[in-house]
């Protein structure tokens, strides 16, 4: 009797703590759906972002934007698999849940940003998170730029940080932290925004009680809680003082004067660089060479067309040089793809998500009978078939902090190219182009394919994108890759009541400042972070299709696929980001139909916004729909359309480098 009371007391025992240990299991996951800091919940997963949604954990990684937690259980997904970064591992889960190993998504997995209804918006430039990432305790160093063309080192590098996550292999006692193997550009300068050196830049003659462009310390930390201007460095004085002082470093170091480049700064250097740029001189002449110098003096002496019945001329640089390039190249261009790289890095880039660019392109290309040769000596322009989206996915270590491998396979395939052809060693490469749109891209290809026309998604000048040469390429969200126009179009200038809007992560350091100056604080000026979906409120589509105004403020890199999809839903963009080369700039008037708001002019937004006259809004808004065709992708391309306008910057640039 004694040992069977002791047995049922013992059940007893394990009875109770096995309720105690549901209790508090149940408890801890009722607090986590209280929690409505996502910094908070971050910190108890540091291996990766977990958020609350409405009804369920959302996921963020490199490669998949989310997975609802409704079905994870049914896919048997470990909670370890949950936390991680591995793409590889978010690749799993997603096929445990189907079998589908096509390029679309099973319809009871709703993607963030990629719901059927359009109603989320895009989650941007995720994998540079990777490389750089944001706490309570961050400090930037601000990159100003000169306006040289000539970069002698590598890109490659990353703001500075104060405290580094746990996983990072970046040393802190470095003041200026870059990729693997890099060193800072000659022409870039890196200003601490230390207290310290906040009091030493004073000294020096540099104002330190103005919002800056590029810059954001502590105070500017501050300012998001206590709703105040940011004590950070002002530039503008430093435009007519060459001697300048400042501590690059610990030490100090004499540089010439740098600026941030706004737009009308962009416009001259774009002009310059076909007077300055010197054309490399191939090692033998073929017949296409002194057919592209026919071309461009054709371009040059085009006659001089002041209205057309089809176009607004106002939105272009010039309408009529425009007319006659895109007239030739669809007369003259041939375009010859190479044939070597294996799938999918190679030839089978993604047609679905912000990337998608560089896979429309590509299909679009090597089904184009129009521009197509497969005679080397007839080829004005050499294509390499490779999506920098791919590149990541499949070799990219995650966590590990390094491109070396990525960079090494890139070059691998350039000295397949060289070895098996002479086309590439007759330029060095000058007549070859590639088109990229992750993130990475343009660090990536910049000694390797230092010579080829880069179009390029992240057009960022301190990034090393280089006028006359390379091209921006528009980063263009394609939710569905058999309807790529679903949702085409907006309001009537007169039924879009809201004034401004924008919804989004809180990715790099402009987006928290955007939001504590506007969040809440305007009626008028409609500005959320990560904009959920619930019932009887408006979506994301909906809101850019009813506001004037569409905020294209920056991630963590210049590019933002919110710049298309203003001009797709018929808003006008407003682009805060600085030293951003906006896509066809050399044949575009952005200015005509878009607004450029300096980062360090974010409390001003409204009042520069209002300042707007009615009828100028007006106007700008009938050319945002003019120019839309220029930034549709078709299942077939139609003439002036995304794919023609991406390859005609391309031929554009040849032309005028010869």
């Amino acid at each position: 009797m004694g040992i069977e009371f002791g047995y049922m007391s013992l059940v007893r025992v394990k009875s109770v703590l096995l309720m105690a240990g549901v209790t508090f299991a149940l408890v801890l996951f009722a607090q986590l759906f209280e929690l409505q800091d996502f910094k908070s919940l971050s910190s108890l997963f540091s291996a990766g972002k977990i958020e609350v949604g409405q009804d369920s954990f959302i996921y963020h990684n490199s490669s998949r934007n989310s997975t609802y937690h409704s079905v994870l259980d049914a896919a048997n997904v470990n909670v370890a698999d949950l936390v991680s970064t591995d793409t590889e591992v978010s690749d799993e889960i997603v096929s445990r849940v189907s079998n589908d190993k096509g390029d679309s998504e099973p319809e009871n997995i709703k993607k963030f940003g990629d719901t059927l209804d359009d109603d989320l918006d895009p989650e941007d430039e995720f994998p540079s998170n990777d490389f750089l990432e944001f706490n309570n305790n961050t400090k930037v160093l601000g990159v100003i730029e000169d306006n040289s063309l000539k970069q002698e080192n590598p890109p490659e590098f990353e703001l500075q940080v104060s405290n580094y996550t746990s996983d990072r292999d970046f040393s802190p006692k470095n003041d200026i932290v870059m990729g693997p193997g890099a060193s800072p550009p000659s022409n870039l300068q890196f200003f601490s925004t230390s207290p310290e050196n906040l009091e030493t830049n004073s000294r020096n003659g540099v104002n330190s009680s103005a919002p800056s462009t590029s810059t954001m310390g502590k105070d500017a930390e501050d300012m998001l809680t206590k709703n105040e201007s940011p004590k950070i460095l002002d530039l503008s004085n430093l435009v007519n003082d060459s001697s300048v002082s400042i501590p690059a470093t610990k030490e100090r170091v004499k540089e010439p004067k740098r600026m941030v480049v706004p737009i009308s700064k962009m416009n001259d250097m774009l002009l310059s660089s076909y007077a300055s740029y010197k054309a490399v001189k191939p090692r033998w002449s073929l017949a296409v060479d002194q057919e592209l110098r026919n071309v461009k003096s054709m371009i040059e002496n085009a006659a001089t067309k002041e209205k057309d019945s089809h176009f607004d001329v106002s939105l272009y640089r010039n309408f009529s040089a425009f007319e006659r390039s895109y007239e030739l190249m669809e007369q003259v261009l041939k375009v010859y793809v190479y044939a070597e790289g294996e799938r999918p890095i190679f030839h089978q880039p993604p047609l679905k998500g912000i990337y998608a660019s560089e896979g429309w392109f590509m299909k679009q290309l090597k089904s184009n009978k129009r521009f197509l040769t497969k005679n080397l000596n007839k080829a004005h322009l050499f294509y390499l078939p490779f999506s920098s989206r791919e590149l990541e996915i499949a070799l990219y270590v995650p966590n590990s902090h390094s491109r070396k491998n990525l960079i090494q396979r890139l070059s691998d395939y350039v000295n397949t190219v060289k070895t098996k052809y002479d086309s590439w060693n007759r330029t060095d490469g000058a007549d070859h182009f590639l088109v990229a749109c992750h993130d990475w891209a343009p660090a990536e290809t910049w000694n390797i394919m230092a010579n080829c026309i880069r179009s390029l998604c992240n057009s960022d000048i301190k990034e090393g994108f280089r006028f006359g040469k390379d091209a921006s390429l528009p980063e263009t969200y394609v939710r569905s890759p058999q309807n790529p126009l679903r949702q085409l179009g907006g309001k009537a200038f007169s039924q879009r009541r809201i004034l401004a809007f924008f919804a989004g992560s809180m990715h790099g350091y402009l987006r928290p400042i955007l939001l504590n100056y506007w969040e809440n604080k305007d009626p008028d000026m409609k500005i959320f972070g990560p904009l959920r979906k619930a019932k009887g409120e408006m979506t994301y589509a909906q809101y850019m299709k009813s506001s004037k105004y569409c905020i294209c403020a920056k991630g963590y890199e210049v590019n933002s696929p919110r710049v298309v999809e203003a001009i797709f839903y018929e808003c006008v963009p407003v682009i805060i980001s600085d030293n951003f080369v906006p896509p066809f700039f050399e044949t575009l008037n952005w200015e005509s139909f878009a607004v450029f708001v300096l980062e360090k002019d974010i409390p001003n937004l409204k009042n520069i916004l209002l300042s707007i006259s009615k009828t100028r809004y007006r106007l700008m808004q009938q050319r945002v729909k003019r120019v839309q065709q220029h930034f549709l992708w078709h299942s077939r391309p139609m003439k002036y359309d995304v794919f023609n306008m991406i390859l005609h910057s391309i031929w554009h640039n040849r032309v005028f480098r010869t």
